[in-house]
């Protein structure tokens, strides 16, 4: 109560209205929301708003066995004019890589995840055209359709885009074999299914090659196992920087209405850092089989080989914790959104787990290099999908996880101690020592009354 008037005292004289009128207040947050909104948008959408622009170099295998067939004196080889059309179209060669490989190579390039498709036309091709436009032929003539092995399991966009880039290209080179056979057939009179058939003489069957596994979200689980790998280490960092400074004494607790602030301990950055560092090597182990219990058994994913899943999982997850750590560590507070921007947003653009690498604008291609969220993605495709075989990209990823924690690991060791040595404390010994005086005259005080 007011000594004057009997009115209640206001404990906290601060207004919101007051505080609202400073600019300071407005200034920090409105810069760095829109900073961070700015960047995460150009990342995310940048990427993938137009992937068909960007693409090139998407690896595409070709497979000609076509024997060709003799016509008169002459011999003729459509199925290496419709491979040499497709390499002349730019349309094609601008933007898929075309390899000339056998069935069997074109086989393990894609049980490896080293093409999205491959095309693949018959022993028989130009015969069997030739036999359908009432053409006498020298040679035996079987199916002469061609053949389109998509490859999800390398990834669905990459499987629909090599398709949508390859169908058009074909039918503009049955249109040229079109006239080639209406001319060689002469103008005779025609029935009506020769007639069809020489309108669109070449045909595509398109058919998955191996399709991904039945509880594998369409081929793309290996790309949210990755991403859920990706935010263990992330949220684990965040989490224990949050926890480990509340326990000793340098950041608060707020549980609800209970506010908690410990008392600061006289401890170094560069022990805070490997107190950090060692929780999080356990605790991502817990949070990855976790993870994995929750996906496998739970929910039903496809979980091939699940002891080097998690033991792959825990690597990654602890590698990104602990660069999580090390900008929290450096930066401060803004760690977390520069950890935010770096892990996530610039990982999703460039990760190629929706959109290929491939299809990527050049900027998200030299970004995918060193983003983590690419190589994780790299093993959890090779475990999933491909036997977990070394080169479909378990050896790329176990190597990068590993390099990304020596350097994360190495940076915040130098930097942190460098930190110390030109005693940059957190906080200062004659502070703590103040703070710990205080305490106890709190303390004793308390205790009096």
């Amino acid at each position: 109560m007011s000594p004057e008037n009997g009115t209640p005292r206001d404990e906290f004289p601060v207004r919101a209205r007051d505080l609202l009128r400073q600019r300071p207040v407005w200034v920090l947050p409105l810069i760095l929301a829109s900073v961070v909104v700015t960047a995460m948008t150009a990342l995310y959408l940048g990427s993938a708003v137009d992937p068909l622009a960007h693409v090139r170099g998407l690896p595409v295998e070709v497979v000609n066995s076509d024997r060709g067939a003799t016509l008169g004196t002459e011999h003729l080889d459509i199925g290496g004019q419709v491979e040499a059309g497709l390499r002349a179209s730019p349309a094609v060669s601008h933007r898929l890589r075309l390899e000339p490989v056998t069935l069997s190579e074109a086989e393990r390039a894609m049980n490896r995840g080293r093409a999205y498709a491959t095309i693949v036309i018959p022993p028989d091709f130009t015969a069997s055209l030739l036999a359908a436009a009432g053409l006498p032929t020298a040679g035996t003539t079987g199916g002469g359709a061609i053949q389109l092995l998509t490859n999800p399991r390398a990834g669905t966009l990459g499987a629909s885009l090599a398709t949508g880039i390859l169908q058009p290209a074909v039918a503009a080179a049955s249109r040229t074999i079109s006239g080639q056979l209406t001319a060689a057939a002469g103008a005779g009179t025609r029935d009506a299914a020769t007639t069809a058939f020489l309108a669109h003489p070449v045909t595509v069957t398109t058919s998955q090659f191996h399709p991904p596994p039945q509880n594998s979200a369409l081929g793309l689980s290996a790309f949210y196992l990755a991403l859920l790998t990706l935010m263990c280490g992330f949220l684990t960092g965040t989490i224990l920087h949050a926890t480990v400074d509340a326990a000793l004494g340098y950041g608060t607790s707020e549980v609800g209405p209970r506010w908690t602030q410990l008392q600061p301990k006289a401890i170094s950055r560069w022990r805070t850092l490997l107190t950090k560092w060692a929780m999080a090597a356990v605790l991502t182990a817990v949070v990855t089989g976790l993870m994995l219990a929750v996906a496998a058994g739970a929910v039903g994913m496809d979980a091939p080989n699940p002891l080097l899943l998690w033991l792959y999982a825990w690597l990654c997850s602890a590698s990104v914790a602990a660069g999580t750590i090390v900008l929290f560590a450096v930066l401060g507070t803004p760690g977390q959104l520069v950890a935010i921007l770096l892990f996530v947003y610039a990982g999703l653009a460039s990760a190629g787990g929706t959109v290929p690498i491939e299809a990527l604008p050049d900027f998200f291609r030299l970004l995918s290099e060193a983003e983590p969220l690419r190589q994780i993605l790299a093993g959890d495709r090779a475990i999933l999908y491909f036997d977990a075989q070394a080169d479909a990209g378990l050896a790329r990823g176990l190597v990068a996880a590993a390099i990304g924690l020596l350097c994360w690991l190495a940076a915040g060791t130098l930097i942190v101690r460098w930190y110390d040595r030109r005693a940059m404390h957190r906080m200062t010994p004659e502070l703590l020592a103040h703070v710990d005086r205080a305490v106890q005259d709190y303390r004793a005080q308390e205790r009096t009354e």
